[in-house]
C-alpha cells in the first residue's frame, strides 16, 4: 500500500521544536529524511534541527528544584511562594519539552539581572556591572573633546596586539586526526580599525579570509594532539583601532535615497529579520506620528536599551532571533542588536551589523556585537543599544547621552560585517554559532565540535605608536 502520510514541512517542524514537542518533531525528520529525491541542502536542513533540540538540551539542563536552590545561594530565605510569582512573570527563562519543564541554565543568574526586587534581596551586595564604557567616563569625554577640536570623526588612535587562543579538549578528537579551526580576524575598516597585520599562529601554516570577507578569519588545521593532551590554535594580530564621534543635528537629517547599495539594509533577511505583527506594534508605540528619521531612531534604540541585558541561549537554538528578544523580556547584545536592525528596517532607515570583542586596560574583555545606521547625509554612523545612553546628572556631559549612536570607543575590534554568512574557506559541518563569529569554530572529518568541546581566551597589549609613544 502507498505512503499516504503528507510529506512533512521544514517550517512546521521548526514551529514543534520551539513549541517544546521535540518527539513530534524528530517523528518528522525521520519522516523527511526518508523522502526520495531530498537535495542535500533539504537534507543538511532537516539533520539541523535535530542538532537544534541537542544544543536546545545543553542549554536547558535545570529543573525547578535546582534553579531554587541556587537562588537560594543568594537569597537564604526565598519562600516557594515568591520563586512561583517570579517564575510566574517569566523571570527564570524556560521551556516545556515533552511535557517536562527545563529551565535555562544561566536563568538563575539572570533573575539578579531581570529583577530589581531580586537584587534587593541578594546576600552578595556587589554590583552588577560590565566592562567600564557601559558608564559614562573620562574616555568618553575625552573622544568628543579631541573630535570636535580636530575637526575629524576619528580620534584617539591606539594600536594593539592581540592574540586569541582556541583550545580543544583533550579526546575530543581521536590523535593524529586532522582538525580544522577558523578564528576571527579584523576587518579592515578605515577610521575605525586600520593597518591589520598578521604577526603569526599555531600552526604557523595559515590562510586568512580576504579583506572583503563579511565573516573575517584565519583558518589553521593540525592533527589532534596524542591521548590525554589539548590541541591549542592561536593567531596574534596587530591593529590600529580608533574612536568615533559624530555631532549629528537632527534637524540636518533626512529620509535616506535608498539606492541598490542600500536596499538590502531595509529589507528583510529571514529567519531573524523578518516584520511580524508584533514588531510592528511594538515599533508603531515607540515611534508614535515622529518623522524625523534621526529621532525615529533614537526612539527606537531607546526602547530596545530598555530591555534588560541578561545571558543567553545559544543563536543556533532560536528561529527567529528579533522575534525572540521581543517577546523574552531580555536580550544579549546581539539579540539586542537583531532587534533594532529589524525595527530600524522596517522604518525604511538602513541598518546593519558588526560584531567582534571589546577590552579594556584592567583586564576586561568580553565577545560582544553592535551596529550602524545610516543617516543622510552623514552616512553610515554606529550604533551600540547594549551599551546604550550614557545617563549623566551634569548638564556638561548632556551631548555624551547618546554617544552610542553615532559614536564608538576604540576598546573594541571587529570581525564581522554581516552576520550568518558563510566563511572562507567554508566549513565542510554545521557550525557552533551559525549566526556570529566571535569564539572561532572547529571540526574534523567526524563533525563540527561544539562549545562544549573547546575553549578561546583573548590576550593583548597595547604597542607604542609610530611616534614612539603607548598608545592610550
Amino acid at each position: 500500500m502507498a505512503d499516504t502520510k503528507a510529506s512533512p514541512n521544514l517550517g512546521q517542524t521548526i514551529a514543534q521544536i520551539d513549541a517544546g514537542r521535540f518527539k513530534d518533531a524528530d517523528a518528522a525528520i525521520d519522516h523527511a529524511l526518508a523522502q526520495p529525491g531530498l537535495t542535500p541542502q533539504a537534507r543538511e536542513d532537516w539533520l539541523f534541527q535535530r542538532e537544534r533540540m541537542r544544543r536546545i538540551l545543553l542549554d536547558f539542563t535545570l529543573d525547578e528544584t535546582t534553579v531554587k536552590a541556587r537562588v537560594r545561594k543568594q537569597i537564604p530565605d526565598l519562600t516557594d511562594a515568591e520563586f512561583a510569582r517570579w517564575n510566574a512573570a517569566d523571570l527564570f527563562e524556560h521551556q516545556t519539552i515533552d511535557g517536562r519543564t527545563l529551565y535555562f541554565k544561566r536563568s538563575p543568574g539572570n533573575l539578579f539581572r531581570l529583577s530589581a526586587e531580586a537584587r534587593d534581596r541578594r546576600k552578595d551586595k556587589t554590583p552588577l556591572t560590565d566592562g567600564p564604557m557601559e558608564s559614562l567616563n573620562d574616555y568618553h569625554r575625552q573622544v568628543r573633546a579631541a573630535a570636535l577640536a580636530e575637526h575629524k570623526n576619528s580620534v584617539l588612535p591606539h594600536r594593539v596586539r592581540m592574540t586569541q587562543t582556541v583550545t580543544v579538549d583533550a579526546g575530543a578528537v581521536p590523535p593524529g586526526e586532522t582538525v580544522r579551526a577558523w578564528i576571527p580576524y579584523p576587518q579592515e575598516l578605515p577610521g575605525q580599525q586600520d593597518d591589520v597585520r598578521y604577526v603569526a599562529s599555531v600552526p604557523a601554516k595559515h590562510e586568512i579570509a580576504p579583506a572583503s570577507a563579511p565573516m573575517r578569519t584565519v583558518y589553521l588545521e593540525q592533527p589532534a594532539a596524542k591521548a590525554g593532551e589539548k590541541t591549542v590554535f592561536s593567531v596574534t594580530y596587530e591593529v590600529t583601532l580608533s574612536a568615533q564621534y559624530r555631532e549629528i543635528d537632527p534637524d540636518k537629517v533626512t529620509a535616506a535615497r535608498i539606492t541598490p547599495e542600500l536596499a538590502p539594509y531595509v529589507a528583510e533577511r529571514a529567519p531573524h529579520v523578518v516584520f511580524t505583527d508584533d514588531l510592528r506594534k511594538f515599533s508603531k508605540e515607540a515611534v508614535g506620528e515622529e518623522k524625523n528619521p534621526y529621532r525615529i531612531v533614537q526612539k527606537l534604540f531607546a526602547a530596545v536599551d530598555r530591555i534588560p541585558w541578561a545571558g543567553a541561549r545559544e543563536y543556533s537554538t532560536i528561529s527567529n532571533i528579533s522575534d525572540y528578544t521581543l517577546h523574552a523580556g531580555h536580550g544579549d547584545c546581539g539579540q539586542q542588536t537583531l532587534l533594532l536592525i529589524t525595527l530600524l528596517r522596517l522604518n525604511g532607515i538602513p541598518a546593519r551589523w558588526q560584531s567582534g570583542m571589546v577590552f579594556a586596560d584592567n583586564g576586561y574583555d568580553n565577545i560582544h556585537d553592535w551596529g550602524q545606521v545610516y543617516l543622510a547625509p552623514y552616512g553610515w554612523v554606529p550604533m551600540d543599544v547594549t551599551t546604550g545612553q550614557l545617563h549623566s546628572a551634569s548638564a556638561a556631559d548632556a551631548p555624551l547621552q547618546w554617544f552610542y549612536l553615532g559614536g564608538l570607543d576604540a576598546w573594541r575590534i571587529a570581525f564581522n560585517s554581516d552576520f550568518g554568512q558563510p566563511f572562507t574557506p567554508p566549513k565542510q559541518h554545521f557550525r557552533s554559532d551559525n549566526v556570529d563569529s566571535q569564539r572561532g569554530e572547529v571540526e574534523w572529518k567526524g563533525g563540527n565540535l561544539y562549545f562544549n568541546q573547546w575553549d578561546y581566551h583573548f590576550e593583548w597589549q597595547l604597542l607604542p605608536d609610530a611616534r614612539g609613544r603607548a598608545g592610550s
